[in-house]
């Protein structure tokens, strides 16, 4: 079967696509993150809508939003989402105080799942740019910049954080999750022909035009093989780069949701949005 996936993929990489025009591009300072040259002035004021899935995060909540925040590049704004799901934990007062901060907060009746609280986010941001951050602090949004220099520049449409590239962001991952997601992320790649290093990152960010055209369905963790499925299977094929992030990876003990039952989820994902969808 991989077999026959892989020389699909083959026969159309080999087609003539028409090319995708870029996005306008603006130039951000490596030092600074400042936009600089002709575009800080000719270009309007472009809003990144940060979505944040919450489930019983009372812990951690506060110091995410605020290191969010606290993460400002020149000519951007930012909106942020938040979607409870369903928290039980006392999640909800740390919510409401973020509402009287003047942030969007979204609360679903139930718990869910992160795919389904994305949905949600993704149905009511306002921006240009969609970016995906998890309410722990295992990501960090210090490396937005990073994230969304891609886009600004008008190389990419979609952009995913890894984890396994460069070497900062190595520290504090079990091995055993490190194993999973690289075989998740192998068996992705066979079906969508990308090479992705880090396909079950948390960090994504899209351009908004990538998603309003992807119709997706998956309620939990397998939202990550959906997406990346989907935005792979648009013909001609969306630009998809990966940028090195940070990682400080926490323990069960911590908060940590994602269970063997989610993996093997993931993998049925893979099979099903790469063969069937």
């Amino acid at each position: 079967m991989a077999r026959a996936v892989t020389l699909r993929n083959w026969v159309f990489l080999a087609l003539p696509r028409a090319p995708v025009a870029p996005p306008p591009a603006i130039e951000l300072d490596s030092r600074t993150n400042k936009a600089v040259g002709p575009a800080r002035n000719a270009m309007r004021r472009i809003t990144v809508s940060i979505v944040i899935p919450v489930y019983n995060e009372k812990r951690w909540l506060k110091e995410l939003v605020r290191r969010v925040e606290a993460t400002a590049i020149d000519s951007i704004d930012k909106e942020l989402i938040l979607v409870d799901d369903g928290s039980t934990d006392g999640t909800h007062e740390v919510l409401r105080e973020m509402e009287q901060r003047g942030h969007r907060v979204l609360y679903q009746p139930a718990n869910r799942g992160k795919g389904a609280a994305l949905r949600l986010g993704f149905q009511q941001a306002r921006g240009d740019i969609i970016l995906v951050q998890d309410a722990d602090l295992e990501y960090d949004p210090a490396d937005y910049p990073t994230l969304l220099r891609p886009l600004l520049d008008g190389t990419a449409d979609v952009v995913y954080g890894s984890r396994f590239l460069g070497t900062h962001g190595r520290q504090a991952r079990h091995v055993v999750h490190y194993l999973a997601n690289r075989l998740i992320t192998l068996f992705s790649n066979i079906f969508t022909g990308l090479q992705l290093t880090d396909m079950e990152t948390c960090y994504k960010a899209f351009r908004r035009q990538t998603l309003d055209g992807v119709a997706l369905t998956s309620d939990r963790f397998g939202f990550e093989p959906e997406v990346t499925a989907k935005i792979a299977a648009r013909k001609p094929r969306w630009r998809i780069r990966e940028v090195p992030i940070g990682y400080t990876g926490r323990s069960y003990e911590d908060g940590k949701k994602i269970r063997f039952r989610d993996a093997l989820q993931a993998l049925y994902c893979v099979v099903r949005f790469g063969l069937f969808e």
